[in-house]
């Protein structure tokens, strides 16, 4: 029963290691910034050091976006749902970010940010 068991779990870890990740990059942008837009002055900005979590299966994958709202973060093949634990008002995760092995899949965000 050991014999097995070890073979089983070293066949898990060559599944694991030989899976294509794949790569999801994009920008998170909040808007609006002001109560009142004005010609020439931006409405719109990044969203900073936010927290992002892709959940597939129960299992959850956690990154942060750069003070320029940026991220990159690494998924297994498939579908992906996004989570901005952060985003009170206007949040509303559209389809599920599909992730393809070996390849950057572009997918950005944008957070309402309830100002009026």
């Amino acid at each position: 029963m050991r014999r097995y068991a070890s073979r089983v779990t070293a066949l898990a870890l060559l599944v694991l290691a030989a899976t294509p990740f794949g790569v999801v990059r994009g920008t998170v942008t909040m808007s609006p910034t002001t109560p009142v837009c004005r010609e020439g002055v931006p409405c719109s900005g990044p969203a900073k050091l936010v927290e992002l979590r892709f959940v597939r299966y129960g299992a959850t994958v956690r990154t942060r976006t750069t003070a320029f709202g940026f991220y990159s973060v690494k998924l297994a093949p498939g579908p992906w749902r996004v989570r901005i634990p952060s985003a009170r008002f206007g949040f509303r995760p559209r389809t599920p970010v599909l992730v393809r092995g070996r390849a950057i899949t572009r997918h950005d965000l944008w957070i309402d940010t309830g100002i009026r």
